[in-house]
């Protein structure tokens, strides 16, 4: 799968991010607002009311534009900038995908579980095959994602898909293909961007709510 903000061209709008100056489906991007007492706010869910700014999906691009003051110029005003922006858009879209895999599973199209899983595969049922980064290395090796481009998400911790799943750790995780699959892989792209821009997950932190 590619990083948050570099996917390849898809069908849909497409929006100009302010730090690159570019184009690009607005699924790849970050669509931010101007909220209350000026402050910026992230609209993960592209619902909030209000003039769009646009970001890709990627650290290094929010930094910039942060230090840059290019939301303020986008802004055309003075604007607020919350403290650990980056830190912020991460836990949401963590929040975010959590709530997309769940959705799927109660609608039948998640299932958890290395058994599970490899039944899914064998029945040539798989769409996206994901597994926690901080599983078993070995583990991880006995069930390969399907054939293609965006069918491994690898970047979601145990405790991370175990909430998704109601459980309190989950390793092995798969989605049948439909919309809800679909979502998942956007929203995981774009936090994919937030969290490999500073080295992915070697320390193995969780950015969920204890």
């Amino acid at each position: 799968m590619a990083r948050g903000g570099r996917k390849d061209a898809r069908d849909g709008p497409e929006r100009r991010c302010i730090v690159s100056g570019q184009s690009a489906p607005a699924s790849g991007l970050i669509r931010f607002v101007v909220g209350p007492e000026a402050q910026i706010v992230p609209d993960v869910t592209g619902r909030l009311p209000g003039r769009g700014i646009w970001v890709s999906a990627d650290r290094a691009a929010l930094e910039t534009a942060e230090r840059k003051k290019l939301f303020a110029r986008a802004a055309r005003q003075q604007v607020v900038i919350p403290e650990g922006l980056a830190d912020l858009l991460e836990k949401l879209l963590v929040k975010r995908v959590i709530e997309l895999i769940s959705l799927a599973r109660k609608s039948g199209q998640a299932v958890a579980g290395f058994e599970k899983c490899r039944d899914l595969a064998l029945r040539g049922e798989m769409a996206v095959l994901l597994q926690a980064h901080d599983g078993s290395a070995r583990g991880k090796t006995k069930l390969r994602p399907p054939a293609g481009p965006e069918s491994h998400i690898g970047w979601l911790s145990a405790r991370e898909l175990g909430l998704a799943f109601g459980r309190e750790h989950v390793i092995h995780a798969a989605l049948r293909a439909g919309g809800l699959s679909q979502a998942v892989v956007e929203e995981a792209a774009r936090l994919q961007g937030l969290r490999e821009s500073i080295g992915g997950y070697a320390a193995g932190e969780d950015k969920t709510d204890a």
